[in-house]
């Protein structure tokens, strides 16, 4: 019954698949009642963790079955297909604000934290997202305590204004061509953060052709801690990935001071939990681009460019190949939520600064 659905959100589940999920869900039910059943037997300390995660688990099976039976309209429920894993049937909350709103921030005091939580020069899309908007909700303070650095001397942002707008998968030929430029001014020393594998791999082969004295390393080819490793290492290597390497990579010094993003990181039209949220915010009267879309790509553009200065003496460049962010009307909120870097769409000026810092490393 998986393998007839169709790949994506599903607004209702097709009879096939419907029908199965009964049948999984009366099977751990009947499972459920063996457990109980026998609940009073003495049993030995190993045999009795093994019988409790087993019955862990047949209640996570029954559960989720009986879940995705249920078809709530606060639930999405999507048909994933990946390289890895195959076929999978997927649930997860439409929104988690209420659950957090009456469970966690109306019980306790709490103080949340985070390098991204002001988003677009505020903290509403966050507060939103935690159930901490509208009627009822707690009452919050927020406050910006600054960063440690000097973003506007030790950072530039440069946006390539005069590339076309991205395709929808892979590099087109204008933004390869700055790439090449921006890495040969830097001598290598660059993080290449890209929204799909394919433009990754795309970038790491036409950039190995050009600019064969500088080794590039792209996700996939290794496992995520040994290419880090390796970049970190040699100051002329380079790194190209997708969205693990968007959050989380500490490497200071030399070997990075040119991180590329080569397009705003907008969910994808058919990414089942965005697509829903956006509808739903829709309906509901708001602005679904803004509130989902726009707020998903400020997120991880700022995490992205979080990667380039790491220590109080880190200097560099962030290149975004994607004009919309200066060019369209979301621009500003997208650039309001990265760090007050120094702005530039001078391409001149920036491979200048990257070719001072190349000979001063």
């Amino acid at each position: 019954a998986l393998l007839d659905a169709p790949v994506g959100r599903l607004d209702a589940l097709p009879e096939g698949l419907l029908a199965a999920l009964v049948g999984v869900r009366d099977a751990a039910r009947a499972v459920q009642s063996g457990f109980a059943g026998s609940a009073r037997e003495e049993r030995a300390a190993d045999v009795e963790a093994a019988r409790r995660a087993a019955k862990t688990m047949i209640d996570d099976v029954y559960g989720t079955a009986e879940r995705l039976v249920a078809n709530s309209e606060h639930d999405v429920v999507w048909v994933e297909d990946r390289e890895r894993g195959g076929r999978s049937l997927r649930v997860a909350p439409l929104s988690v604000a209420g659950l957090l709103r009456d469970r966690l921030f109306g019980q306790n005091t709490v103080v949340a934290t985070s390098a991204t939580l002001e988003l677009g020069g505020s903290f509403d899309a966050a507060a939103g997202a935690f159930g901490l908007l509208g009627e009822g909700a707690p009452a919050w303070r927020s406050l910006d305590v600054g960063s440690p650095f000097d973003y506007g001397k030790q950072a530039i942002l440069y946006v390539a204004r005069d590339l076309p707008t991205p395709g929808r998968d892979g590099l087109r030929p204008e933004a390869v061509d700055v790439l090449v430029e921006l890495m040969a001014s830097a001598g290598g020393r660059t993080l290449g953060l890209f929204s799909s594998r394919r433009a990754a791999q795309e970038a790491a082969e036409a950039v190995r052709k050009r600019l064969p004295d500088l080794p590039v390393l792209c996700q996939g080819e290794d496992v995520v801690a040994t290419l880090l490793r390796t970049f970190a290492a040699d100051e002329k290597t380079c790194l190209f990935g997708t969205l693990s390497l968007w959050q989380g990579v500490d490497v200071p010094g030399g070997s990075c001071q040119l991180v590329v993003i080569d397009r705003i990181p907008f969910p994808r039209p058919d990414e089942p939990l965005a697509s829903a949220r956006q509808r739903a915010v829709e309906k509901a009267g708001g602005n679904g681009f803004m509130s989902v879309a726009a707020t998903h790509a400020a997120l991880l553009l700022a995490q992205g460019a979080g990667r380039l200065i790491r220590r109080s003496t880190d200097r560099g460049v962030v290149a975004v190949l994607d004009p919309r962010l200066v060019t369209a009307r979301y621009g500003g909120y997208l650039r309001a939520s990265l760090p007050p870097m120094w702005f530039t769409t001078d391409k001149a000026v920036v491979s200048g600064a990257l070719r001072r810092l190349a000979v001063s490393s």
